[in-house]
């Protein structure tokens, strides 16, 4: 019975720190992806949180330790999605088209995020040493997982490293979408997530796997190329007619 006391005295205790942790790390969230790293203030992250200023030390040593707290949180959640999600799709190319749709999606939902990840941690000589880079390998890991079993049951060449297929899938997802971290323009999730996915399939798929012609087999992997340089022109191409528009009604 002295037992159940204590043990309810100390969670009652420890409540009201993690409330409070919980509502620095939120506050923090939303200033950094509005702000970014440099010009976020701990003083804004307080006043949002309703804490004083003095009280975030209490919890994070420094503004640094802070934003990694907050990206650790972020990849985390995004893994624990995939545990949950991933399981329940079948097939090879609904399975590759599951991992290259999320992570176009993580980006376009948390573009904020996406850039301090590319700009304060990756460009960091001791990147490799981090949590946030272990994380980052547990999250491309299933990429990785989805091609060794496409390879295992014969429908992909096992030729290709799995490593440089997972490289080539996040290359190219960041590279399509760095405009729009920069906040020029916007891009079709699902329409990429096609184009992505027919080009890393139709590239990696055995003989055996395909369902078509060689020939046939070409044109569409020639489609998919143009379907996505189209996307990545798309923004560029409306805001040119945009402009032009404007300066007309001038």
């Amino acid at each position: 019975m002295g037992m159940a006391k204590t043990t309810t005295r100390k969670r009652a205790s420890r409540l009201p720190r993690e409330k409070r942790e919980a509502d620095i790390l939120a506050a923090a969230r939303a200033v950094f992806r509005l702000r970014g790293y440099e010009a976020a203030s701990i003083s804004e992250i307080a006043e949002r949180a309703g804490v004083v200023e003095g009280s975030i030390y209490r919890y994070f040593a420094n503004k640094r330790a802070l934003l990694v707290r907050v990206i650790e949180d972020w990849y985390s959640g995004m893994i624990e999605e995939d545990s949950h999600f991933l399981p329940s799709v079948t097939g090879i190319r609904n399975r590759l088209r599951y991992v290259v749709w999320h992570h176009l999606k993580a980006l376009h939902d948390e573009p904020g995020l996406s850039s301090l990840v590319f700009l304060e941690f990756r460009p960091d000589p001791e990147y490799r040493k981090t949590t946030i880079y272990a994380l980052n390998r547990r999250y491309t890991a299933r990429a990785t997982a989805v091609v060794r079993d496409a390879m295992a049951s014969g429908e992909f060449r096992s030729n290709v490293p799995p490593g440089l297929v997972r490289d080539l899938i996040y290359g190219c997802v960041e590279h399509h979408t760095w405009a729009f971290l920069r906040g020029e323009g916007d891009f079709d999730i699902e329409s990429v997530a096609d184009a992505i996915t027919d080009l890393v399939y139709r590239g990696l798929a055995a003989e055996s796997a395909q369902a078509a012609p060689l020939d046939a087999a070409l044109q569409r992997l020639d489609a998919a190329v143009s379907k996505l340089n189209t996307l990545s022109l798309a923004p560029a191409e409306e805001s040119l007619e945009h402009a032009q528009g404007r300066r007309r009604r001038r």
